[in-house]
């Protein structure tokens, strides 16, 4: 009888931590190991909200909490109860500043006691609209450290996105992924729910440099501008090769996970309903152009290249496509034509 050999699983299990420490210390940038303990008490967050997005239902967190946040939008008991998770994790850990979440419509300054260096703006759940679908959702989050001088003011984060130290997000499905740039690449994490802790399972994303797949929003295509109708009609009807696959799920974390592992390209402009774009840019925009660029992929308004852009105020909004590089310079090529808008 032939023998068979079967391969052992690996021993050797990179914790989101370890990994993030030994990046560090790779850099020559952890001499306090503040960013690293920072990024803990995050992680310790996703986990508590991963747990709570499962038992949702059980627990009677799906449904209205009865108020509206900042931008309008009905809050869900589970949004409030994710967003009272991060201010009380991220003003605990000691190593922040400023907290700035689209929940609330103030930035919060953390007292002299409990502060730190770091600002971090966050989305505490995005998504929650589709939690009685089943549809993943997730936190997106970006951190700066304040300026020079600064003792932490909204100001701190009035900046580029280019100027953020770190950027991820953690979504929550049928597993909690956690994929996190601290500027040298990109890392995506698995929690593994019996040891209780994220495992690296995706080393050093890469954005393909062309995809075959868009996620556009196309209820509104009425509304989108001459630039943005004209590439969707590029690539659904090609003059040679196939058609690109639609695939939108209305979860930013969902649709743009898929974009940095199979390329292709998300987008969500500014069109004449939404002049300004419906994405914010400090929390949603920037953190997700932000790992973007560092897979090697871009990410623009059309014009501009997003982590550019200087916020005015913290809940500013603005138009959002990125993806695959040569999808997005495609994109782009119908801007530069300068279609009537």
């Amino acid at each position: 009888m032939a023998s068979t050999t079967e391969e052992l699983p690996s021993t050797d299990i990179i914790t989101l931590t370890r990994h993030v420490l030994l990046d560090q210390l790779r850099l020559g940038t952890a001499a306090t190991g503040d960013l690293t303990l920072l990024l803990t008490a995050i992680q310790v967050t996703s986990k508590f909200i991963a747990t709570n997005v499962r038992r949702a239902r059980l627990i009677n967190l799906v449904g209205l909490a009865g108020e509206t946040n900042v931008q309008g939008e009905e809050q869900k008991k589970l949004d409030v109860l994710a967003n009272d998770i991060m201010v009380n994790s991220l003003r605990a850990s000691g190593k922040t500043a400023v907290l700035v979440s689209e929940e609330l419509e103030d930035a919060i300054i953390i007292e002299e006691r409990n502060k730190g260096k770091y600002c971090v703006v966050f989305d505490p759940l995005d998504g929650s609209s589709n939690i009685d679908a089943g549809v993943n959702i997730g936190t997106i989050f970006g951190i700066y450290e304040v300026r020079p001088g600064s003792s932490g003011t909204p100001e701190d984060v009035l900046r580029p996105g280019s100027e953020m130290v770190a950027a991820g997000y953690t979504m929550y499905g049928s597993s909690a992924n956690l994929v996190l740039s601290t500027g040298s690449g990109v890392n995506g994490y698995t929690l593994d729910a019996a040891l209780g802790e994220f495992i690296l399972t995706h080393p050093d994303i890469k954005i393909p440099p062309r995809g075959k797949i868009y996620s556009f929003n196309e209820g509104n295509s009425m509304y989108f501008h001459p630039p943005v109708n004209a590439y969707l009609h590029s690539i659904k009807h090609p003059k040679t090769g196939s058609p690109y696959s639609a695939r939108y799920i209305g979860s930013m974390v969902a649709d743009v996970h898929r974009t940095l592992l199979y390329g292709g390209i998300f987008g969500y402009p500014d069109d004449k309903k939404s002049k300004s774009g419906k994405l914010r840019m400090l929390y949603e925009a920037f953190p997700m152009a932000f790992l973007t660029e560092q897979a090697g992929g871009l990410a623009t308004t059309g014009t501009k290249r997003i982590l550019d852009l200087v916020p005015k105020n913290i809940h500013e909004r603005c138009p959002v496509f990125l993806g695959s590089r040569d999808d997005v310079r495609d994109l782009m090529k119908f801007y530069d034509a300068k279609l009537e808008i």
